[in-house]
């Protein structure tokens, strides 16, 4: 059963389950589950069912795939108030993902279960068209880096992550994971662009020193 102080901490964050109808109220209340993951845990991976419709209260989980080959690439992240479009679309279509969820700060989220997820979809129309529209944006989001993986160079985005960015505090495989690249090519390209003057690498870190030049590299690579 849902504690008063996550009842409240959910409304807040998801102003779409305002006002649900006192029996929707109690079954919401009754079923959600709230728990805590440290950082690294798995929320859902390849293959598995769908079973939760996670809610996050704090931290962030980052939505992951990989290749057979081992190579990953982050479609999205998620942080508080905000809906994994996913798990969504994995309880509506009732198939397991295809993809991994992990915690990438300590979190604390709330499940909900999935008759209960199918009860709002029903009764709660506020929560049924954020749903929907989450999953709108997100598809177009996700059309916009399929472009990008299959026209852009890897450099090119390398260059826009970058500008979209500023800084990072990241390894390069984690930079390589963004781009769905691997390590090798993102350590080269970063010491092309060190020796460009276009930036300064540290310790799990990217300093940008001259955005001009990285605008350049990101339109005319």
């Amino acid at each position: 059963m849902l504690s008063h102080i996550a009842h409240q901490r959910i409304l807040e964050l998801f102003p779409s389950l305002r006002n649900m109808p006192e029996p929707l109220n109690l079954e919401f209340a009754a079923n959600a589950m709230q728990s805590t993951m440290p950082a690294g845990a798995i929320l859902f991976n390849d293959g598995m069912p769908c079973r939760i419709f996670p809610l996050l209260m704090s931290g962030s989980m980052k939505v992951v795939k990989a290749s057979a080959s081992g190579r990953e690439i982050v479609l999205y992240r998620k942080e508080p108030g905000e809906i994994c479009p996913i798990s969504s679309s994995c309880l509506l279509g009732n198939v397991p993902y295809a993809v991994r969820g992990q915690a990438e700060t300590e979190l604390s989220l709330v499940g909900l279960p999935a008759p209960l997820f199918e009860s709002l979809m029903t009764a709660q129309g506020a929560f049924r068209r954020m749903v929907f529209a989450e999953m709108g944006k997100r598809l177009s989001e996700l059309m916009q880096l399929v472009e990008a993986i299959a026209f852009a160079k890897t450099d090119q985005r390398l260059a826009r992550l970058l500008l979209e960015r500023g800084d990072l505090a990241m390894s390069h495989q984690q930079i390589a994971e963004e781009l769905g690249s691997v390590r090798e090519v993102i350590s080269r390209l970063l010491r092309n662009f060190e020796v460009q003057g276009i930036v300064r690498l540290g310790r799990e870190h990217v300093t940008v020193v001259n955005r001009e030049l990285l605008q350049h590299a990101a339109s005319d690579i």
